[in-house]
């Protein structure tokens, strides 16, 4: 199929990616850079084209529907959502030590898809639960602000190291350098990103509880994978609320996103595998 062609050239230029990131920390060079972030559309590109033509592989097959049914596509998604937020944050903040951070995770996500079981990255019929609208706007605001998540997840390990290291050497904070932004800027992006993952995933879990009540008659029933989401939602509202009440930043402020995300992992994958569910086909 063109998809799964598209989708590995995707893996390979994606893996790409986080080897010249990775040289870049070393040899640096404008030139090199742009080339780089033109590499990293170019993988977006092929994402998106590979996603695109598996929703139409999907319909030749006379099965109609977006590429979000399995924990396969859910991997690609994943990629490509992560993607987005990536092209936000290096164009609002200009972060090149990002794209080191980032695409393992990406790179991780596609490589261990493409090696995934032949039977698990065939296109399926949607069993009925999935076979609604809902699944597009329940999954990609999930998805989007699981994203959101994972660059505040590398962001707060950054900032604990950097601090961490001008801590032990006795000397304030390095302000910044053209791959490590200040500790005040990487505390930014920590917030801005929980804010943004936060809303998504309010969103995300409002429309899997209309999804819930169309599929099953219930908005809530305390599936683990629900349980999990509303603790992940429950540690992230208390960053929030710390930071608008206490001024928690810094330290304490990236711990909490770090705990978020484990959070994170185990709601989306976790759960899958450890707990028994009505999301279990996810």
């Amino acid at each position: 199929m063109i998809s799964s062609k598209l989708l590995g050239i995707t893996t390979l230029v994606y893996l790409a990616c986080m080897a010249g990131n990775f040289a870049y920390l070393f040899f640096r060079g404008k030139k090199f850079y742009a080339a780089l972030m033109g590499l990293a559309v170019l993988g977006f590109a092929a994402n998106t084209a590979g996603l695109g033509f598996r929703w139409y592989e999907s319909y030749q097959a006379g099965y109609g529907h977006i590429p979000l049914a399995n924990f396969y596509e859910s991997l690609v998604a994943l990629s490509w959502t992560t993607m987005i937020v990536f092209f936000w944050i290096e164009l609002r903040y200009r972060v090149k030590l990002m794209g080191a951070l980032v695409f393992p995770i990406i790179s991780i996500a596609m490589a261990y898809a493409s090696l995934s079981p032949s039977v698990q990255s065939e296109i399926a019929p949607l069993i009925p639960a999935l076979q609604s609208n809902w699944l597009t706007y329940h999954v990609i605001t999930c998805f989007l602000g699981y994203s959101a998540f994972a660059v505040s997840f590398v962001s707060s390990i950054v900032y604990l190291v950097k601090a961490g290291g001008s801590e032990r050497a006795g000397q304030p904070p390095v302000k910044s350098t053209d791959v490590m932004p200040s500790l005040e800027a990487i505390d930014e992006i920590i917030y801005k990103t929980i804010a943004i993952g936060f809303l998504l995933l309010t969103v995300g879990i409002i429309t899997g509880s209309v999804w819930a009540n169309y599929a099953w008659g219930s908005y809530w029933g305390w599936d683990p994978k629900e349980t999990w989401s509303l603790i992940t939602w429950f540690i992230y509202a208390a960053f929030l609320h710390a930071r608008l009440t206490r001024d928690w930043r810094g330290r304490r402020a990236a711990i909490i996103s770090i705990i978020g995300f484990v959070c994170v992992l185990f709601t989306f994958l976790g759960v899958n595998y450890l707990l028994a569910g009505l999301h279990s086909y996810a």
